[in-house]
């Protein structure tokens, strides 16, 4: 049964978006590999894992291969990290003035201590004037240097905890400083990835900001929960992070279901298996033609267990695929299993991916004492973290 809602593309700047779903970035997932495989299964924005912005002035060759892309991927999004507008805004002269990018978005939704203890990702947004100060340098860059045609946008959480909201201010000054989407993780930077994402929160936004577009994010395990979150809250689009992990073809579910169709039945272990060994086959390929040798295989093992989620095999093989050490050595464990074997049903929608929360959030001493200060914090801060 098709869902009765009128699903419109979703529009940030000159690109279009058809249909309205975003993959998250996700530190140490999202690369040129993953998204590879995920766009075969349904259009979108596919955004790129997140880059510091001081390390792309640096130039070094693990950042110049986390923002490398598939020879035939467009448009070609990336999200960067930074924490004061100088580096920021010239990162983005660098990546849009050298026609590297087609979008760019920015990260104000990173939880982690070592990010927070310095004032940088979620703990951003409580300065206003700094967020400010960070968003007009980048949009300003991107502008100069494109013309208008590269898009920013920003994404954020709800905020620190739920005392300190954050959410409503940083869209509307986002709105003001004139990036072309917001996207709300509908929890706070102390939930982490526990509890569940407030829907409210990203209907309040919707509400809040008019001119652009509003984009929620959490808790889309299914299409279907995508279909939910646009029908109760309004918001323009998703943004779909850990629902993915392992589950590729969550996109073309999403692709069918809002546009009316049925999500197909969930994959076969077998069917899996054969993405799992292109997936492989991709990351190890990647990494190889940048000198990272063994870095691919060893990049696959986290996903190996994603892909598994919810099927039933038995602890050993997981094990030993955490452990796998070449193609044919993953050739050889996946020949062990039964091709034949069907997700249940009770499991079509299991978490994948950080589970863990609720945790107090470090701030640098005297952080909270003057949130009108716009001085930027220690460039301690950007340091790769998740994506948030």
């Amino acid at each position: 049964m098709g869902t009765p809602l009128a699903i419109k593309p979703l529009q940030i700047g000159p690109i279009t978006v058809d249909p309205p779903v975003v993959l998250a970035p996700m530190a140490g997932v999202t690369n040129a590999p993953f998204r590879s495989i995920c766009r075969r299964y349904g259009a979108g924005l596919y955004v790129s894992e997140m880059v510091m912005a001081r390390a792309v002035l640096g130039g070094g060759r693990r950042t110049m291969r986390m923002t490398e892309f598939a020879p035939d991927e467009t448009p070609r999004s990336i999200q960067l990290y930074g924490t004061e507008p100088v580096s920021l805004g010239e990162a983005v002269r660098v990546l849009v003035g050298e026609g590297r990018v087609d979008h760019i978005d920015m990260n104000f939704g990173c939880p982690a201590p070592k990010v927070t203890r310095n004032g940088g990702g979620s703990a951003v947004p409580l300065k206003k004037n700094l967020f400010r100060s960070i968003v007009r340098a980048a949009v300003g860059a991107a502008d100069a240097e494109s013309g208008g045609r590269v898009p920013v946008t920003i994404k954020f959480r709800k905020g620190l905890n739920d005392e300190l909201i954050t959410f409503l201010d940083a869209g509307r000054i986002g709105e003001e400083e004139g990036v072309k989407a917001v996207a709300l993780h509908a929890r706070t930077a102390e939930q982490l990835y526990s509890g569940r994402a407030d829907w409210n929160a990203i209907a309040e936004l919707k509400q809040a900001v008019r001119s652009v577009p509003v984009l929620g994010n959490g808790d889309i395990w299914d299409a279907n929960d995508a279909v939910k979150m646009l029908a109760e809250t309004g918001c323009d689009g998703v943004v779909v992070g850990r629902g993915c992990l392992g589950k590729p073809w969550l996109f073309g579910d999403l692709a069918n279901v809002l546009a009316g169709k049925e999500a197909p039945p969930s994959p076969r272990l077998g069917e899996v298996m054969v993405v799992m060994r292109e997936h492989a086959g991709l990351l190890v390929d990647w990494f190889d033609q940048f000198g990272a040798f063994d870095k691919g295989i060893r990049d696959f093992r986290k996903h190996a267990g994603w892909y598994l989620t919810g099927y039933p095999v038995g602890p050993e093989i997981r094990r030993q695929l955490g452990l796998v050490e070449s193609v044919s050595h993953l050739d050889a464990l996946l020949a062990t299993l039964d091709p034949t074997i069907e997700l249940p049903a009770d499991n079509r929608r299991l978490p994948r991916g950080h589970t863990n929360g609720p945790r107090k959030v470090h701030l640098p001493y005297g952080y909270l004492d003057n949130l009108d200060d716009a001085t930027p914090p220690s460039a301690d801060a950007e340091s790769q973290a998740d994506g948030g």
